[in-house]
């Protein structure tokens, strides 16, 4: 069994609250290979539905008996820790997303899987844990140098790599993307990435020293870019594009159908919101209470990664301590300001509050962050 993470703050870099992966797991590994074209295009939004429907997917496949599957969003990818004897099956889903990203989105998608035991036998760690949301809810956090290995591999060397190839991809009925962009209601929206420069466990200590001063320096129940209730406004009708990304996912359910209860699945949640919050058994305020409690806007990758509403003050405070911590050898990061989050939403029954949000700064925060931090690694490298 996993570890379990219960309170963020206080045990996301205690490996008590993890389990080092076994020699015949895997780390599987997806990653959209055309961001900075598609970004310059204007479609961050189809990158973040590629990514989310790769968590549904592995998600569908991995989670039994009630146990709940260690998948990461990361904006454009996904990371997951895959037992042994769901390995073969994982790689054949791995491999028809691709081909549906492929086919349907004209989006790229390079997938792989790292063995743990090779990552072990280069001496490199891996641990997983569950960030546990609630009883129906959780997504996988990741502590050590395996983890940005496993990437990198997959990323950089063929033979980690999986061939895109049709099949079956269960689990993407309940995915959708029809929230707006959320505004920032304090300021702006920052997106983190934070990894440790030093192997083993003085990595983890300083990365979460770094962390912590960072936690230091915002208002952290504030910090959620779905902590204003105020500003969460369902929308009444979504937009064609929106509907037309889900109508990509592969349903038994006829096309018009699926149209039909998308928009009034949307309009009877907006109705409920704007007469108070309760329409019927229709709990529109319950629903956006718990948006925040139930998204990923903090997790690991082996080291931070976040996406932070903040005040002007806030962020240059957070980003002159990232700088320190830089100089002083503790930490790489990468850091990307916009002005809205994005939501991508998997949605089982939201009355019954099964569902869960991966939040993303708008305009590929994630991945603009991602840039800045490659860079730097390169920069590094190149001096040692």
């Amino acid at each position: 069994m996993l570890g379990r993470i219960f309170d963020f703050d206080a045990q996301a870099f205690d490996l008590n609250h993890y389990q080092a992966l076994p020699d015949d797991w895997y780390i599987a590994i997806a990653d959209v290979a055309s961001s900075t074209q598609l970004a310059r295009q204007g479609r961050d939004k189809d990158v973040n539905f590629v990514a989310a429907a790769c968590v549904a997917v592995l998600q569908q496949l991995l989670e039994s008996k009630g146990e709940p599957a260690a998948v990461q969003f990361g904006g454009d990818g996904v990371i997951a820790a895959i037992p042994a004897d769901r390995h073969e099956l994982a790689r054949t889903r791995l491999a028809a997303l691709a081909h549906w990203s492929g086919t349907q989105f004209q989006i790229p998608l390079r997938i792989g899987m790292v063995p743990v035991s090779a990552l072990h036998q280069a001496g490199l760690p891996c641990y997983a844990s569950l960030q546990i949301l609630d009883d129906l809810n959780a997504f996988g956090v990741f502590l050590g140098d395996g983890i940005q290995a496993a990437d990198d591999w997959v990323k950089q060397q063929s033979i980690w790599q999986i061939e895109p190839f049709e099949g079956e991809l269960p689990g993407l009925e309940d995915l959708s993307c029809r929230w707006q962009p959320v505004k920032s209601h304090r300021g702006l929206v920052l997106s983190l990435i934070i990894d440790p420069v030093e192997r083993g466990n003085p990595g983890i200590e300083a990365l979460e020293q770094t962390v912590r001063t960072l936690l230091s320096l915002i208002a952290d129940n504030k910090a959620s870019p779905l902590s204003n209730l105020n500003s969460l406004r369902p929308p009444a009708i979504p937009s064609w594009t929106a509907v037309r990304r889900e109508l990509k996912t592969p349903a038994s359910t006829p096309s018009l159908t699926r149209v039909f209860k998308a928009y009034m699945e949307s309009f009877i949640l907006w109705l409920a919101w704007r007469m108070g919050g309760k329409l019927g058994k229709i709990d529109a305020h319950r629903y956006l209470n718990s948006l925040s409690r139930k998204s990923d806007y903090r997790k690991q990758a082996g080291g931070a990664r976040m996406v932070l509403d903040l005040t002007a003050a806030e962020a240059t405070a957070v980003e002159q301590a990232l700088e320190a911590a830089e100089l002083r050898g503790d930490i790489l990061y990468g850091v990307a300001r916009s002005d809205a989050a994005t939501l991508t939403c998997l949605v089982g029954d939201f009355q019954a509050d099964d569902h869960v949000h991966f939040i993303d700064g708008e305009g590929l925060g994630f991945w603009r962050a991602s840039v800045m931090l490659k860079d730097k690694r390169i920069t590094r490298a190149q001096k040692f």
